[in-house]
């Protein structure tokens, strides 16, 4: 058996202004020859950890090693063996691909007989040869993480270490990008990949499983899973009582985990023993995220106090939001082409596509952000084009980054919001008491926004949003990088508001996320290739090949179907 490539030995970092350690002694081998996942949600220790093993930071307790060099006493020989791609890669995205392998390469002392092999093989392996001349600010989301994997391959390092390389990135390009980096792996080295995606774990050879600092497991992805094995079940309810059955799971004390699927519910029981009120259950395959959340505890859902502080919309037939042939063109490139569909009170809609396909075009022309240059545009009846401020006012927005005001205090943004919204008085006074309650936000209130946990400007940046009651609320990627817990809270306020009758509209690159809508809308290429119910989409690609397929599958299928069918003649 051959020495591990990396060792980590008692390894405990903290910074300034934490209340925590970033790593409370962590003990952990990486072996050649497999792909080792560094597995957790935002702040868990994944980047500290990267970090101390590149040699850019220092445990300030324990030892880390690179194949026999201590970091800290040898840092040179350890980066020697390592090609490292970090989670915000450096590219200059005013400058093409060529000129980043350029650049790079002349960071790492290569030879031009080596830069040149290099580039040749590098250029063919991501697919990038024909892109050589293109700015790097003009690629996809995918097509970056490719030049980013190619920037750190030129030396071909022994210990590649990849952070966070699938975050915003769509499920074709990731799958594409987990194929490219699996075929890197060979006895003689080893490949770190650390993601908050759960699903990723069940990718990898090994998994290191890291929590608030500390880590909670080490060993293979399915000796965790295996802890919940036999306690997974599929619920089918009533249609249209999903949400109320769903809730009534939450409040059992007997599941441990309750999560919407499509038209069904995915259920964790406690114990082995399936309970009564289970008796019709289907059983269902265990996945590395149930075994997180079990060795948590389980999710500890209430019913969410949002539904008793938001007024009921009326009940109606007609759309809240609707596009109506919505069409962008940017010059001759045309980014969203005759987008067409409706969402009703009380439902969630899913915008689901590949990086650059025109989801986020769509969205912005209904948040009234972006002036379509054909088609319309409504929200709660107000056409965007004709009183856009008016229609505003009626939606609220949560960005896909923290967009809040980071040296303004929890207090601060709220009350700047509730402003925005054209709130004044008691009135204005009131609701931004009722969010720092329902969000229990009041620990925090007099806290810098900037300075929250990733959870913490979650719940802020939601009740901004929800602070003038609107009757849509637009979800831009709400939930990425959160722990499955947090999501799972945030996705139960989300249920409140359906029940107050709120249209809700979601763009989001998780797919299990996507199984809590009600409908989604698949756009690819600027159009609109499929839209159904979670399930239908996945019924549409099923077949003696996937009989059980899922969102991922579906998403894939769909769009391998729609490229099909422009080829032909």
């Amino acid at each position: 058996m051959t020495a591990p490539l990396a060792i980590i030995q008692g390894a405990s970092k903290s910074f300034a202004g934490m209340d925590r350690p970033a790593l409370d002694a962590i003990t952990a081998s990486i072996a050649a020859g497999r792909l080792t996942g560094i597995v957790g949600p935002d702040a868990a220790g994944k980047t500290t950890l990267i970090r101390l093993m590149t040699g850019l930071v220092l445990p300030d307790h324990g030892d880390v090693s690179i194949l026999g060099a201590n970091t800290r006493s040898n840092p040179g020989t350890a980066q020697a063996s390592i090609g490292y791609m970090p989670q915000r890669f450096g590219l200059y995205e005013d400058l093409s691909v060529q000129e980043n392998l350029d650049l790079y390469a002349d960071l790492q002392g290569l030879s031009a007989a080596e830069r040149n092999s290099a580039f040749d093989r590098l250029l063919d392996f991501t697919d990038l040869g024909a892109f050589r001349a293109r700015l790097a600010g003009k690629l996809s989301g995918g097509m970056k993480q490719k030049l980013g994997l190619a920037c750190a391959l030129l030396r071909r390092p022994r210990l590649l270490l990849l952070d966070e390389p699938s975050v915003g990135v769509d499920p074709a390009s990731r799958r594409e990008l987990w194929a490219m980096v699996r075929g890197l792996v060979d006895p003689e080295t080893a490949v770190v990949w650390s993601t908050s995606y759960l699903d990723e774990a069940e990718r990898c050879d090994e998994v290191l499983l890291l929590n608030e600092g500390r880590l909670l497991y080490a060993g293979s992805p399915q000796g965790l899973t295996a802890r919940v094995e036999g306690r997974v079940f599929r619920v089918r309810p009533d249609a249209g009582a999903k949400r109320t059955e769903l809730q009534r799971l939450e409040s059992d004390p007997t599941i441990a985990d309750a999560v919407l699927q499509g038209d069904s519910i995915r259920v964790m029981t406690r114990a082995h023993d399936k309970p009564a009120g289970l008796s019709s259950a289907s059983a269902a395959p265990p996945r590395f995220e149930d075994a997180f959340v079990d060795l948590l505890g389980g999710s500890h859902l209430r019913d969410s106090p949002l539904a008793a502080a938001m007024r009921m919309i009326p009940a109606s037939d007609k759309p809240v939001i609707e596009a109506r042939g919505l069409t962008k063109q940017f010059g001759a490139f045309t980014a969203a082409e005759n987008i067409t569909f409706q969402v009703r009170p009380g439902e969630i809609f899913g915008l689901l596509g590949p990086n650059g396909a025109g989801k986020s075009t769509t969205f912005k022309m209904l948040c009234g952000l972006l002036r379509p240059t054909s088609g319309e545009g409504h929200v709660a009846g107000i056409d965007l084009r004709r009183a856009a401020p008016k229609a505003r006012a009626r939606l609220g927005y949560m960005a896909q980054k923290f967009s809040l005001y980071g040296e303004l205090s929890v207090r601060q943004n709220l009350d700047f919001f509730a402003g925005v919204y054209g709130l004044t008085g008691t009135r204005r006074r009131d609701r931004v008491a009722t969010m720092i309650e329902v969000f229990e936000l009041g620990p925090m209130a007099g806290r810098n926004a900037g300075a929250l946990p990733l959870g913490f400007k979650q719940r802020l940046a939601l009740a901004c949003a929800l602070l003038h009651e609107p009757d849509a609320l637009f979800l831009d990627e709400p939930t990425s990088g959160v722990d499955p817990l947090a999501r799972r809270e945030f996705w139960s306020h989300i249920n409140a508001l359906v029940k107050k009758n709120v249209a809700v509209l979601v763009t989001t690159h998780f797919m299990e996320e996507a199984e809590y809508c009600d409908r989604i809308s698949l756009i690819y290429r600027a159009r609109l290739v499929a839209e159904g119910s979670p399930d239908a989409l996945k019924d549409a690609v099923r077949d003696a090949e996937l009989p059980d397929p899922t969102m991922d599958d579906a998403f894939i299928r769909l769009i391998e179907r729609s490229d099909a069918e422009r080829e032909e003649p």
